[in-house]
């Protein structure tokens, strides 16, 4: 019997489908894009503003270099743009190329201007070319990420084989919303952590530093983990390599910043800095030895010069206390040195000192030189200092103060562009002018009379603006390189082209200029005299011109 063959079909045997080089959809890639966008528009303005921070102290004048940075900086983005169509073609390497060049130009921006101010003695043009090539690099970003997300949507079409739906095509407007969106709350968070977490811990060198490892970190993770299949071998070996070197050059200047700082420090100051603190508001260095007189700097400003400043402060307090000088008030002044010429008088029942910095007044305070200095002026239970605002401190004390003064005496740093300059304006006069008594003198330090005319009797048309008689006068005999305001302390004494004078004006409400002159019951002084002030006020005269309008608020006109 023959058995019927049963024929049994193949057995099939499934086979794991192959694995295909996908690239990232682009609802996938929007978040991590985003993010990233967040990331560097809060670097990006760190950068810009550590720039700005860093000239203002540098240069002086903060509106100039302000308006230099920013206004540089937009039209360098809009050039950044244009280059980077050029780079549509191959976006992801192109924009791992341009975040690691960001992230070192950026992060390295503030100690190579740094230096060039210390070494070089000149960084305005370093400034512009900083300011150029960080503006290109923020301008070409938002271009190539467009390119990307764009690319990866048009790649999700083609897989499926259909066309892109009219929505989907539409969708760029929502895009380009969202990138923007993410750029300018990243600018938000960047603009509030520099002067809040990254200038008080970090520091301006160390911040700018950190920032860029920051950048590069979140640059490069993008493309080379989200964008990687936009990479070819090469492209990604080499944005590998690029990085790790961005990131290596970081990190060994983050360890070298503070020998850098004190070198760059003796460059600028010399090999006699004996003190160096950073406060809140400024930079604060003490140089000379215990056998010479010292001298202070804020801000790389040279305010007091050890051996003459008898000269500056007798001239600016003692003619002021020629009549009643019981209330004394001190505008600035947190060296002590002021103080010091006011207790002179037996009649002095209180002297208070409105400072904005207290790291100032703890200095004068516990340094033995400054203190030796300033006669432990701060030591005198007649004192009594006031952390605050001068303008603001003034505004409401007309309402708190029982008695008014006799005295006020403004020893602020010489009248420009600065913050300082709302202190030279006449509705600041105007609020002196209510707390002076009727028969009051107010003594103002107005900068060189000699070298910035227009600026000293610009404050001098301000205080006649806001109800005050003046006297103007001059001390000579100034050291070169003595620079009270925007003149760079090292480079007026290097080259001896300092100020050569202080020009003050005496000041008293109505109409008749007060009579310039020294109380009878002054102490011995070492500058001054009745010959001395008569001779003071015609060199001042002599620099007359044509009157000014005066400065206001809304208004500042003085240059630097």
């Amino acid at each position: 019997m023959i058995e019927p063959t049963v024929t049994m079909p193949p057995k099939r045997v499934r086979r794991p489908p192959a694995r295909r080089s996908v690239r990232p959809p682009r609802e996938a890639v929007r978040f991590p894009v985003l993010a990233v966008v967040f990331v560097c528009a809060a670097c990006g303005l760190v950068y810009e503003l550590e720039l700005v921070a860093l000239a203002s102290y540098l240069i002086g004048d903060s509106v100039t270099q302000a308006s230099v940075v920013l206004s540089v900086m937009v039209f360098a983005m809009g050039v950044g743009s244009l280059l980077a169509k050029r780079l549509r073609c191959r976006a992801a390497v192109g924009f791992g190329l341009v975040e690691a060049g960001l992230a070192l130009i950026g992060g390295c921006s503030a100690m190579v201007l740094y230096a060039a101010f210390a070494w070089l003695g000149e960084s305005r043009y370093v400034l512009v070319a900083f300011s150029l090539a960080i503006g290109v690099l923020i301008g070409a970003e938002i271009p190539l990420l467009m390119a990307l997300i764009q690319r990866a949507g048009r790649e999700r079409a083609g897989r499926t084989g259909r066309q892109a739906p009219p929505g989907d095509r539409d969708d760029a407007a929502g895009t380009v919303a969202d990138l923007f969106a993410a750029d300018y709350v990243g600018a938000l968070v960047g603009g509030l952590a520099f002067p809040f977490l990254l200038l008080p811990w970090l520091g301006q060198l160390t911040g700018a530093l950190v920032t860029g490892a920051v950048n590069a970190v979140a640059g490069g993770g993008l493309v080379l983990w989200v964008f990687r299949h936009d990479l070819t071998p090469r492209s990604r070996a080499l944005l590998v390599t690029v990085n790790l070197c961005v990131l290596t050059v970081l990190a060994t200047a983050t360890v070298l910043v503070d020998d850098f700082e004190q070198a760059a420090r003796r460059a600028v100051y010399g090999e006699r800095v004996r003190v160096a603190v950073h406060t809140d508001l400024q930079e604060i260095v003490v140089t000379g030895g215990r056998e010479e007189p010292p001298d202070l700097f804020l801000d790389g400003r040279l305010r007091v010069v050890g051996r003459d400043e008898y000269r500056y402060h007798e001239a600016l307090v003692h003619p002021a206390m020629n009549g009643p000088h019981a209330r004394v008030l001190i505008v600035g002044g947190g060296d002590g040195m002021a103080a010091r010429e006011a207790l002179r008088y037996a009649g002095v029942r209180t002297v208070t000192v409105v400072e904005l910095d207290p790291g100032v007044v703890r200095l004068a305070r516990t340094d033995p030189a400054l203190a030796t200095l300033n006669e432990q002026a701060f030591r005198d239970p007649r004192v009594q200092v006031v952390y605050a605002d001068a303008f603001n401190w003034l505004r409401g004390a007309a309402d708190r103060l029982q008695e008014r003064y006799d005295v006020v005496i403004s020893d602020l740093p010489d009248p420009g562009i600065t913050p300082s300059t709302k202190l030279y304006s006449e509705e600041f006069y105007g609020l002196v002018a209510r707390v002076l008594t009727a028969d009051g003198r107010f003594a103002v330090h107005a900068g060189s009379a000699a070298d910035r005319p227009r600026t000293y009797w610009t404050v001098d048309a301000t205080l006649r603006a806001a109800g005050f008689a003046t006297r103007p006068f001059s001390a000579d005999g100034r050291t070169p390189g003595f620079a009270a305001g925007p003149d760079r302390a090292d480079r007026a004494g290097r080259t001896g082209r300092g100020p050569r004078d202080w020009g003050f004006l005496l000041a008293v409400r109505g109409d008749r200029p007060p009579v310039l002159g020294l109380d009878p019951g002054a102490p011995r002084l070492r500058s001054l005299g009745a010959g001395t002030l008569e001779a003071a006020a015609r060199r001042a005269e002599r620099t007359r011109g044509a009157a000014p309008p005066p400065s206001t608020l809304v208004h500042p006109r003085y240059g630097a």
